[in-house]
C-alpha cells in the first residue's frame, strides 16, 4: 500500500465536498476510498442503456455520502459487487 500511495494525497470522501471548493484536485494525484452503503436497482437511461448508482461513505460521517453512477463497461463488470465491499 505504501507503494501505490507514494507520492498521492488522501482525501477521505466525507472530506471531498470542501477540499473541492478549497483546492484544485485536477492539479494533484490524489485517492479517496469508500464503502458501497447502499446500491440502487439498475436503471435503463433515455438511450436504452443501464447503468448503475452506488451510495459511497468513508464510515466517518454517515451524513456525507458520494453518489457514484456506473455506466458502460463498467457497470457490466461491477455491478453485481456487494453492498459493504470497499
Amino acid at each position: 500500500m505504501d507503494r501505490k500511495m507514494a507520492n498521492r494525497r488522501l482525501i477521505r470522501l466525507s472530506q471531498l465536498k470542501s477540499k473541492l471548493g478549497a483546492e484544485n484536485l485536477e492539479e494533484i494525484d490524489w485517492v479517496t476510498f469508500g464503502v458501497i452503503v447502499k446500491k440502487v436497482t439498475p436503471q435503463s437511461a433515455n438511450n436504452g442503456r443501464t447503468f448503475s448508482i452506488w451510495r459511497l461513505n468513508d464510515l466517518r460521517d454517515l451524513n456525507q455520502c458520494v453518489s457514484l453512477f456506473l455506466f458502460g463497461d463498467v457497470h457490466k463488470e461491477h455491478w453485481k459487487t456487494d453492498q459493504g465491499t470497499v
